[in-house]
């Protein structure tokens, strides 16, 4: 289907691609595999399990197409819903499902045939049976991808048993957890004082005080630092700076845990300053701290309340980000405690504001601050294409930490292949306006360092 060159448009972007980019490893620093799935190491049942399950970007394609839902996230049958997948597929060219659809098929199941209504009993016939072999488990997919680093995404109150567990009997490849806690920041989330008592329970304290939930976070950090853990993960879709002048957020825990009313402004000084409280955390065990900014939840109620969240329904926002932003890091930045950060937007607009502030921050270490890879609605050529060009315009490409998965996909892996032929063919293009020499003793460690050595180096694995 993709000839060897795909996207490789001229001499140089091949041999960027095919001598450097190519077989170098890869380093999965963000993902939202389960590590239970990846320890228990167990075949799919099918296809439709290895490729549609909890796959949302798919699921608003196939609506886009009038699937019935009841194909989608409904009861129909594994093969109904693998058969409107391949009815949806044929409908997608320009999009980049179509280009993972088709170089998953061709990568991991050696089937160059193309997806369609036509096709969709064959391939599931040959799908299956290849899913059946031991080199199908979830393992076996990781590791024959050359994977040596999965970072999964994971909730202060794991117990990390799986990770454990992996590191004593896993030797291919890393599984290691990432500390990712929106639960405890959303204050205004009706689960909140529920989840602080599973926090008080897993760190065997009492959690009556603003002060004793910072303990709670800080024993919970020391525990997932003893356990690997080289990053942190932020979901703020709204960021709002706002200090103690006025409110304390001790005042403010303290009437959550009451299950009073909080105002807007109550939620963003208790936010802000937990926020402050864990930066200082991860500069103190030397972490990195992910923001992924700028989602716009949940957009459609009905269906919100339907299927819940993360099924499909959300979008972009487009709020100032620039002054509140600049407060947060400018505020850890005060004591000298602000940690290596990735900023990622959903929004790509707000590139330019997030380069330009980062560099007001950068020093101790190669580009301490990034702009991270293009994410979600902009993990696609022509947004991968933006994020190189608006971080080299304004920063340091050369010391870029390169491509994620951001998946929960153990098929996932071809995205890397994606990013390093788009990273190629964009290198390329500069190299063929003049822009830079064609001297490949340059160009190879550039494109060698985003592919893969400075996430190495970046985050001290």
């Amino acid at each position: 289907m993709f000839k060897e060159d795909f996207l490789l448009t001229n001499k140089t972007a091949q041999t960027l691609y095919h001598d450097y980019a190519k077989d170098l490893p890869i380093i999965d620093y963000h993902c939202h595999l389960d590590p239970k799935e990846i320890y228990e190491d167990q075949p799919f049942e099918n296809i439709t399990e290895a490729w549609l399950s909890g796959d949302h970007y798919k699921w608003r394609l196939m609506r886009a197409c009038g699937i019935d839902e009841e194909k989608i996230t409904g009861s129909a049958s594994d093969y109904d819903k693998f058969t409107a997948w391949c009815q949806t597929v044929p409908k997608l060219i320009g999009n980049p499902l179509y280009t993972w659809t088709h170089l998953e098929l061709q990568r991991f199941f050696d089937i160059d045939t193309p997806v369609n209504e036509a096709n969709a009993a064959q391939l599931w016939t040959q799908c299956n049976e290849k899913l059946q072999q031991k080199d199908f488990t979830r393992r076996a997919l990781i590791a024959n991808s050359q994977v040596k680093i999965v970072c999964t995404t994971d909730d202060p109150i794991d117990d990390l048993y799986y990770h454990q567990q992996l590191s004593q009997t896993e030797k291919r490849f890393k599984v290691l957890p990432t500390f990712r806690p929106d639960k405890a920041i959303k204050i205004g989330d009706e689960h909140f004082t529920s989840y602080i008592t599973q926090l008080a329970a897993v760190s065997n304290q009492t959690i009556d005080t603003y002060q004793d939930l910072l303990f709670a976070l800080s024993q919970r950090i020391n525990y997932f630092s003893e356990n690997h853990c080289r990053l942190a993960d932020h979901g703020i879709d709204t960021l709002s700076f706002m200090d103690q002048s006025e409110i304390s957020a001790e005042d403010v825990f303290k009437k959550a845990l009451a299950k009073q009313p909080l105002s807007d402004t109550e939620i963003a000084v208790y936010q802000t300053a937990i926020l402050l409280a864990l930066m200082k955390n991860y500069h103190q065990v030397g972490w990195t701290m992910q923001l992924h900014l700028h989602a716009y939840r949940n957009c459609n109620q009905r269906m919100y309340q339907t299927l819940g969240p993360d099924t499909g329904y959300d979008g972009i926002n487009d709020r100032p980000i620039t002054k509140d932003l600049q407060q947060l890091l400018d505020c850890a930045d005060q004591t000298n405690q602000l940690p290596q950060i990735i900023l990622y937007s959903l929004n790509p607009n707000d590139y330019d504001t997030l380069v330009a502030l980062m560099g007001c921050f950068q020093g101790t270490g190669a580009n301490k601050l990034q702009l991270g890879s293009g994410w979600w609605y902009n993990d696609t050529r022509a947004g991968m294409r933006q994020q190189l060009t608006k971080f080299a315009d304004g920063s340091v490409l050369f010391n870029f930490v390169g491509m994620l998965t951001d998946s929960r996909s153990f098929l996932s892996y071809t995205r890397h292949e994606y990013f390093r032929r788009v990273l190629c063919e964009w290198l390329a293009e500069i190299v063929e306006r003049g822009e830079a020499p064609e001297d490949l003793s340059e160009l190879k460690p550039l494109v060698e360092n985003i592919c893969y050595y400075n996430a190495a180096r970046y985050f001290q694995f």
